[in-house]
């Protein structure tokens, strides 16, 4: 399954009674196809996955489905700490037409190497669909060792991994070791180009939300040989990356889009928006760059 070189972790819009608000969903994935994205995740992290309730995964999944209607790959976030409610979302998931799944590695629960496997194979033998695995230590706690992506890589619809290790050694050694067929995704935008520079297939991003032609321009400059020009646009681009990040995801992305007129409204407690003082200065790294 190829699901791009550039994918977006899409964030979750709600009115200002914090409800999903689909009809600005829709408004929001017209602007992501057309800005460079070449597939959607979602209900991720991005999309505040902890907070929404089943039914509204369930919700948002068939209403991007029908908005999408194949243009691009619809990934869905069906992964938790809960073994047997990520086969049942996913498996959801599926009927509804979804393309593939992002299933974190179990948080809280702190599993040991065996039980991060038996719980992938698990979800595995209960679905068609083709999953990445999501590996991200500083939030889940646990960290998928080389030597088990390796053997989960080895399952059939087990087909990529986005990786938010930062760990540069630790992903050659992956790619050194997996099939052809499978692929590793950067899980950090600022580590885009690097990854893709030692054989990974892309990005799971938030900075496209604001940047997707961009990013999309150096991921093409650098297929086509052009590295220097590649390396000097990531160079200009790590200054948004880093501000994209200057508080806890997805406040800052939320703010940077209403910022761009695409009003995706506030994020759920327990995460808080940008003070002004935030937004401010998120609003001026955004200005220095155009």
């Amino acid at each position: 399954m190829d699901f791009g070189r550039l994918l977006t972790a899409m964030v979750t819009p709600f009115d200002e009674n914090n409800r999903i608000d689909l009809n600005i969903t829709t408004q929001l994935i017209e602007h992501l196809i057309a800005t460079g994205s070449e597939g959607l995740v979602v209900a991720g992290t991005t999309g505040e996955s902890p907070t929404l309730s089943h039914d509204e995964k369930i919700s948002l999944f068939k209403h991007v489905v029908k908005v999408v209607d194949g243009r691009v790959p619809i990934i869905a976030g069906t992964g938790s700490n809960n073994t047997q409610a990520s086969i049942d979302l996913t498996k959801e998931a599926e009927q509804i037409g979804v393309d593939g799944a992002l299933v974190v590695t179990p948080y809280y629960n702190k599993p040991n190497q065996e039980g991060l496997y038996q719980h992938y194979l698990a979800i595995a033998q209960e679905t068609q669909l083709p999953i990445m695995l999501y590996n991200i230590p500083s939030r889940a706690v646990v960290r998928l060792n080389v030597e088990t992506v390796v053997a989960l890589s080895q399952i059939d619809n087990i087909v990529a991994v986005k990786d938010s290790t930062g760990d540069l050694d630790g992903i050659a050694s992956i790619l050194e070791q997996v099939d052809d067929g499978f692929s590793v995704y950067s899980g950090d935008d600022s580590l885009t180009l690097p990854i893709r520079s030692i054989g990974g297939s892309g990005i799971v991003s938030v900075s496209s939300h604001i940047i997707g032609k961009e990013m999309k321009a150096m991921i093409e400059l650098f297929e086509q040989g052009k590295v220097d020009e590649a390396s000097r646009l990531h160079r200009k681009l790590l200054p948004i990356m880093r501000a994209l990040f200057m508080a806890p995801s997805p406040s800052p992305v939320k703010s940077a889009l209403k910022y761009q007129q695409i009003e995706v409204g506030s994020v759920r407690l327990p995460l808080v928006p940008l003070s002004p003082f935030e937004e401010q200065n998120l609003f001026r790294v955004i200005e220095s760059f155009q």
